[in-house]
């Protein structure tokens, strides 16, 4: 049961006990953060903030992680679509597993049992979009606070877990007091997602917009470079991730590998698909070079899967793009679906998920395909859950002509079809956030072993 603290009245200022008072926005012009000038007044931060009832935690007492304590820093809304779910996920999964968490977001779209919560960008009871100060201000606010948290109680916490562009002051305060401080990574190395998503860009003739993800930006490189060297660990959520680290002369005892996970509950068992003579394929992402969409349409042109067959898209073509792939969007077997919001609908109708990436951390799409019975026909560089021939079929990055053979062995091959489909059902309880949440704090318990010299029995397998 959390009990929460709430304001006496409209003045009042809510002050947890154990958490740093509040920064008035002037004192941030000495941090080189500048903020609009009707902010820097005497403006407090309001914050939401539970309290652990100990008796009543529903995570795990006999846990090797219980009652670890863990301060993970989120610079957005938590609970959102995107990066949000996934950190909300792993923060629910760790407090199963019996972990104390403090979470330090810029504000909450979902309720977070059993931990304290600290908003950084909600004032006078209202919630600020980022926008409203700027986004790199709001991410060194939210960097400051949490830094400045850590400094004052480096005794409340074993773990700094910081999420990108907001940790460099955090993440060396942790490393001068001796916190094991790691850094989340969604992604490939950003030099490596940069040069990729660039030359998938190239090789169909258009300019990445500005506002993409993958832009080339030195100021976004260089802060993410620095982030990469305060950090204790870099947690990864893929092999082919680790390897863009290793490539770039990072040492392996710096990298873990925890993965990501799908909610079961969202993406049921489809239970055993029937046999049937035509094969559903569906492309489920944004329509950009970087994601293949070109591949895998040139692939299923070339397929004998696209006799009888249906390809769908689902998820929005940028316009330049959508003008290289014309002809092929104008073949009668592919379907466009525009932006879907209920994915495993999809993906329970759909035989396969074709995901031919150039870089990925580790698609969130493939674990719900994979959960779903839908087997993933994706690049080496997805990231995905799935070994070669196991529970799907891999090929390399632009390999067209590969794609196109095992999108004719998914036509051709019904028994093999039915085998990779059973498989992908099997694994569903490797797929969870939880499995994906005991890695997690695996590497923790080795971080804070290195750190204090004390030791934690491991998880069970």
């Amino acid at each position: 049961m959390i009990k929460t603290r709430r304001r006496e009245s409209s003045r009042a200022r809510l002050r947890p006990p154990g958490i740093a008072a509040p920064l008035p926005f002037a004192a941030l012009a000495l941090q080189q953060v500048t903020l609009p000038a009707a902010y820097c007044t005497q403006v407090r931060l309001i914050r939401h903030y539970a309290h652990f009832d100990h008796d009543k935690m529903g995570g795990m007492t006999d846990s090797p992680v219980a009652g670890l304590r863990v301060l993970y820093s989120f610079p957005h809304t938590l609970g959102t679509p995107g990066i949000a779910t996934t950190a909300v996920n792993q923060v629910r999964s760790l407090i199963r597993l019996g972990a104390e968490l403090t979470v330090v977001c810029t504000a909450t779209a979902t309720r977070v049992d059993d931990a304290r919560v600290v908003e950084t960008m909600r004032f006078l009871g209202r919630r600020l979009p980022h926008r409203a100060l700027g986004v790199q201000n709001t991410y060194r606010y939210h960097d400051l606070y949490v830094a400045r948290w850590l400094e004052r109680h480096s005794d409340s916490a074993d773990v700094v877990h910081a999420w990108p562009r907001s940790c460099v002051r955090t993440l060396r305060v942790a490393q001068r007091v001796g916190v094991a401080g790691v850094r989340e990574v969604p992604s490939p190395h950003t030099e490596s997602a940069f040069a990729e998503a660039e030359r998938a860009a190239r090789e169909v003739g258009i300019s990445l917009p500005r506002e993409h993800s993958h832009f080339p930006s030195p100021t976004v490189l260089a802060t993410e470079v620095a982030e990469y060297a305060v950090a204790r660990a870099l947690m990864v959520p893929s092999e082919y991730a680790r390897s863009t680290f290793a490539d770039r002369g990072i040492p392996k005892e710096r990298i873990f590998v925890h993965g990501y996970g799908v909610d079961l509950d969202v993406f049921p068992d489809p239970g055993r698909r029937p046999s049937r003579d035509s094969v559903t394929v569906a492309f489920v992402g944004r329509g950009e070079p970087n994601k293949g969409l070109h591949i895998a349409l040139n692939a299923w042109a070339r397929s004998t899967a696209r006799r009888n067959g249906r390809f769908l898209i689902c998820g929005r073509i940028l316009p330049a793009y959508r003008e290289f792939l014309r002809d092929r969007l104008a073949d009668p077997t592919v379907h466009e679906m525009g932006f879907v919001r209920d994915v495993g609908s999809v993906l329970r109708e759909a035989d396969a998920l074709v995901l031919p990436s150039y870089t990925e951390g580790s698609a969130l799409v493939t674990y719900e395909a994979q959960a779903s019975g839908c087997i993933p026909l994706v690049s080496s560089a997805c990231g995905a859950p799935t070994t070669h021939l196991a529970e799907g079929l891999v090929h390399e990055v632009g390999d067209e002509s590969a794609l196109a053979e095992h999108l004719d062995l998914i036509a051709t091959d019904s028994r093999l079809r039915a085998r990779l489909s059973e498989a992908c059902r099997a694994s569903r309880p490797q797929l969870s956030w939880d499995a994906s949440a005991k890695r997690l704090a695996q590497a923790y318990l080795s971080l804070v072993e290195a750190n204090t010299g004390s030791s934690r029995r491991a998880f069970s397998e």
